[in-house]
Formats: C-alpha cells, structure tokens, sequence
C-alpha cells in the first residue's frame, strides 16, 4: 500500500509502526494515550504548519522508509529533522 497525504494517522500507525517514531522526530503527535490521533496525515503535518512541499517530502520519506527492511535503523542513517 502506498502512503499518501489522505492516508489516516490511524491507519499509518496501525500497517507501520515505524511511523510513530518518525512523525515524532518530525514534531507531529500520533499517539495521544495509546490512542492514534485522528484525522489525515496531511491534516496532522498542517497543524504543525508544515507547506506543502514538506508535506509531500514527508509523504515520499515515509515511502522510502517503508521499503527498507529495517525502517528505524534505516532512520538513524539519515538525519531526519524536524521541519
């Protein structure tokens, strides 16, 4: 399954766990007590006032992410920063 923009938090959380982590380093809340936000992924980047172009760069980062074996290991490679 390809990750897009109108993908939902929940959803995203649920098929990639890695994903928390990554949103996190990029300053978006995903979890609030256990529970994912909800809403869209690009509805949680426009809350953090993401434009969008980062947008998108999420979306195709998430994308690369998930298709490497080891996603978070992937992650500590590159220096993903918050934008």
């Amino acid at each position: 399954m390809e990750i897009n923009k109108d993908i939902t938090i929940e959803e995203l959380t649920e098929q990639y766990a890695f994903s928390v982590n990554y949103l996190s380093k990029k300053g978006i809340r995903c979890i609030v007590c256990g529970e994912p936000i909800w809403g869209t992924l690009e509805e949680a980047c426009e809350e953090k006032g993401f434009s969008p172009e980062e947008i998108e760069q999420v979306v195709q980062e998430l994308n690369e992410l998930k298709e490497q074996d080891q996603p978070e290991e992937y992650m500590k490679k590159f220096n993903f920063k918050k934008i």
